[in-house]
């Protein structure tokens, strides 16, 4: 019963809409409206700028690595076996609470920074690598998505490289593929020449909205 309230808590903790939460609260935006329509920190930075993104991407970092940060406690309390192991469960909640979060339908986020939280927690090293990509790669293109993408593949690279157990390796490949699959359109616009770089303003004054929030297409 404990295992399975800690994986719905994670699950419920990733759900919570940084994104949503502090738009309305800062300008009565919903972000879901403009832009690409997500709601991350990239998309928040398009809307609302630097002050409001950044709390959001605190946001979205904590709802990865507190769970696994309880989890850990929590699990070496209760002395199961293989408590890393669990700990991928609870990183997935959390992950998964992201992507399809209850509070909005199940239409959630690219799972990037909730993802950067869990590893942080799960094997920080790991987490500084994909950071150290993802800076490189947007520096050089300016594209966040193409970063985005760039870092999650590096996990599953340096877990290989690292010796990590089978079942970590595994784990990591598929939340790779999990971030890839959740920038498909970003990879139709790079593809189009139509992709935001960093930088990039849009905003209710200046831009009209990309489609009503919650519709089925919005990412």
């Amino acid at each position: 019963m404990g295992l399975a309230l800690l994986l719905i808590g994670a699950y419920l903790v990733g759900s919570v809409p940084f994104g949503v939460v502090v738009g309305r609260a800062w300008r009565g935006v919903d972000v879901r409206k403009y832009g690409s329509g997500n709601i991350g920190f990239t998309n928040v930075l398009r809307v609302l700028g630097w002050g409001p993104a950044s709390v959001v991407l605190a946001g979205d970092a904590l709802k990865g690595l507190l769970p696994v940060l309880v989890g850990r406690a929590m699990l070496r309390r209760w002395g199961l076996p293989e408590v890393d192991l669990w700990l991928l469960a609870v990183a997935l909640a959390a992950i998964l609470g992201h992507t399809f979060p209850v509070f909005l339908g199940f239409r959630g986020g690219r799972a990037v920074t909730t993802t950067g939280g869990t590893l942080l927690g799960l094997a920080w090293p790991a987490a500084l690598i994909g950071l150290a990509v993802w800076l490189i790669v947007v520096g050089l293109t300016r594209y966040v998505s193409l970063g985005s993408m760039a870092a999650a593949v590096s996990v599953p690279i340096y877990m290989a490289l690292a010796g990590r157990r089978w079942e970590w390796l595994v784990f990591w490949c598929a939340v790779a593929a999990l971030v890839i699959l959740r920038h498909l359109p970003n990879i139709k616009r790079l593809r189009a020449g139509t992709e935001a770089k960093l930088g990039q303003r849009v905003g209710p004054q200046t831009s009209r909205p990309t489609r009503p929030a919650g519709s089925p297409d919005n990412p």
